[in-house]
C-alpha cells in the first residue's frame, strides 16, 4: 500500500488551515539530544556577550550533501540568491514558490566546483531533495537528517559533529586550540583548523554577535573536540550553552526561523505536495498562534517581509523570478522586535498560580515554542491588524526583556506601543503542547530587529542589521 502523502491529508481534511492548526504531532523539539542546561541557562545567555560560549549545533539541522555536475545548476534554479561564489565559502540559501513566497532557507556550502553541502532546517532541504530527484539534474544527493525528536531507544548519530565558538573572547580559544594564530577570515568563508589531532572545516558566521567561528568534524571525534574546546576555554571562562538557551540567541539577533512554508497551495506545487509524505516536517506541522486567517496563503511571507531583499539577485533564472519582478518592495512589512511590557508578563505568568483567575496561555520561559510555526496578531490602538509576532517568543536574559520578532506595517514607526494578542481563540486548539486558556492583550513595543545594539553595530551587515529595510 502507497504511504499517504500531504496531498492525501489535505485532501482528507479540506482546510488546511484547520488541519495545521490542531496538528496532534508530538511537540516539536527544537534542539534535540543536546542537554537543556550545562550550567543554567541564565549564565549561559550572559557568556555570549561577556566572555565566549561553546554551541552545540550538531543535533537540530538537517544536511544535504550534492555532488554531480549540475549540483551548481540546481542550487542555482531553486534559489532566489546568486550562485556565483567561490569554493570554500559559504552563502545563505533562500528558495520561493511560483509566486515568490518563502518555502524556506538555510546555508549553502560550497566545499569544490561541483560538492556542495546545505544545512539548514527540513523545508529548503525537502525542496532541493525533489528538485533533485524530480528535475533531470545530473546529480548524488545524500541526506542527513536531524536527529530524533524522541529516539526512543534509536542510536543517534550524525555524519558531522558542528560546534560554534562564539563571543568576545572566542578568538582566543580558537587560537590556542589550533596550537597558533588563526587568520580572521572574512565572514562567510571557509578555512581548516586542527583540534585535538582532528583536521575540521570552519565558517566565520555565529548567532552571538561577536567574531567567531562554526567547525564541524567527523561525528566519531565529537567528545575528543568538544572536551579539548572547553579545556581550552578554561582560562578565558568559556561556558557550554544548552538547548535551552541556545534559541533565544536568535531573537537578540533577529532572525525568524521557521515561518510556515508556502507550499499547501496552489496547482503548481500539487506535484510536490504528492511527492512529500503526510509524516514530513511539512505534513504533521502544528501551526501556533492568536492570528486565524481564511486562507493558508495569508501565512505565506515573501523575502522582503523576512529581511531577505537584499539577497534576491535577478542575475540568473530560478523558480519564482517572474513573480518576485513584479512585486514592490516598498509594500511589504518590515521586520521589527517586539518589546513586551514587564507589568503584562507578570501578569500572565501570575495566572499559573491564580486559583480564581483567569487562566492565560502558559508563557514558557526562557523560550515559548508552541508550534513549528507560531503567528500571533498585533494590533493597534483602534484594534486593526498591524502586524505579526512570528515563531520565538523569549527571555533575553542579556536584555532583561521578553522579546518577540515579527514584522510589522511599513507605516507604524519604532518606539510605538501596540498590543499582541496572547493566546488562541475558544479556549485553544487540540495541539498536545498547549492547555485550555483565555485569549489576554499584551502592550508591547516597536523596536529595531536586531534588538541587541551590540549585534546591530559589530555583525556582519545585511539581514540582520536594523539600517538594512530591505
Amino acid at each position: 500500500m502507497t504511504p499517504p502523502t500531504l496531498q492525501d491529508k489535505i485532501d482528507e481534511h479540506g482546510d488546511v488551515v484547520g488541519m495545521l492548526r490542531n496538528s496532534t504531532a508530538l511537540p516539536y523539539i527544537s534542539h534535540p539530544v543536546v542537554q537543556p542546561d550545562f550550567h543554567n541557562w541564565r549564565d549561559e545567555a550572559l557568556a555570549w556577550r561577556q566572555s565566549v560560549v561553546l554551541f552545540d549545533q550538531t543535533h537540530h539541522m538537517d544536511a544535504l550533501y550534492i555532488r554531480g555536475r549540475d549540483a551548481h545548476r540546481l542550487i542555482s534554479q531553486t534559489s532566489v540568491t546568486t550562485p556565483n561564489f567561490p569554493v570554500d565559502s559559504a552563502k545563505q540559501y533562500v528558495a520561493v514558490n511560483h509566486d515568490g513566497h518563502v518555502i524556506g532557507d538555510g546555508i549553502i556550502h560550497r566545499e569544490g566546483d561541483e560538492d556542495f553541502m546545505y544545512v539548514g532546517r527540513s523545508p529548503a532541504a525537502n525542496w532541493l531533495l525533489f528538485n533533485a530527484e524530480t528535475g533531470g539534474y545530473d546529480v548524488d544527493v545524500e541526506v542527513d537528517r536531524r536527529s530524533f525528536e524522541y529516539p526512543m531507544g534509536q542510536q543517534v548519530t550524525r555524519r558531522y559533529w558542528r560546534f560554534q565558538i562564539q563571543g568576545p573572547r572566542a578568538w582566543e580559544v580558537i587560537e590556542k586550540i589550533n596550537g597558533g594564530a588563526v587568520e580572521q577570515i572574512k565572514f562567510f568563508r571557509e578555512a581548516w583548523l586542527n583540534i585535538a589531532g582532528v583536521r575540521a572545516r570552519s565558517l566565520r558566521h555565529g548567532m552571538a554577535g561577536a567574531a567567531g567561528l562554526e567547525i564541524w568534524g567527523p561525528y566519531n571525534s565529537y567528545l575528543q573536540v568538544r572536551e579539548a574546546i572547553l579545556e581550552a576555554g578554561q582560562e578565558f571562562g568559556i561556558v557550554p550553552v544548552g538547548a535551552r538557551a541556545y534559541p533565544t540567541s536568535a531573537v537578540e539577533s533577529g532572525w525568524i526561523p521557521s515561518p510556515l512554508p508556502a507550499v499547501y497551495s496552489g496547482d503548481q506545487l500539487r506535484d510536490y505536495r504528492t511527492w512529500l509524505p503526510a509524516d514530513s516536517y511539512e505534513g504533521r506541522l502544528p501551526l501556533a498562534g492568536s492570528y486565524v486567517p481564511d486562507s493558508v496563503e495569508d501565512y505565506y511571507l515573501t523575502p522582503w517581509d523576512l529581511r531577505y531583499g537584499s539577497f534576491v539577485k535577478f542575475d540568473h533564472d530560478f523558480i519564482g523570478r517572474e513573480a518576485l519582478e513584479s512585486h514592490d518592495p516598498e509594500t511589504y512589512r518590515r521586520k521589527v522586535t517586539f518589546a513586551w511590557n514587564a507589568e503584562d508578563v507578570t501578569r500572565i505568568l501570575g495566572s499559573v498560580v491564580d486559583v480564581d483567575g483567569p487562566q492565560y496561555k502558559y508563557l514558557e520561559l526562557p523560550l515559548g515554542n508552541y508550534g513549528m510555526s507560531q503567528y500571533d496578531s498585533v494590533l493597534d490602538g483602534a484594534g486593526k491588524l498591524v502586524g505579526l509576532s512570528l515563531l520565538n517568543v523569549a527571555l533575553s536574559y542579556n536584555e532583561r526583556k521578553v522579546l518577540s520578532t515579527g514584522v510589522v506595517d511599513r507605516d507604524v514607526p519604532d518606539g510605538a506601543e501596540l498590543q499582541l494578542v496572547w493566546g488562541e481563540p475558544n479556549g485553544g486548539t487540540d495541539k498536545l503542547n498547549v492547555e485550555r486558556h483565555e485569549q489576554t492583550k499584551v502592550r508591547v513595543v516597536v523596536s529595531p530587529s536586531p534588538y541587541s545594539a551590540v549585534v546591530r553595530s559589530d555583525y556582519q551587515g545585511g539581514w540582520r542589521s536594523s539600517d538594512s529595510v530591505l
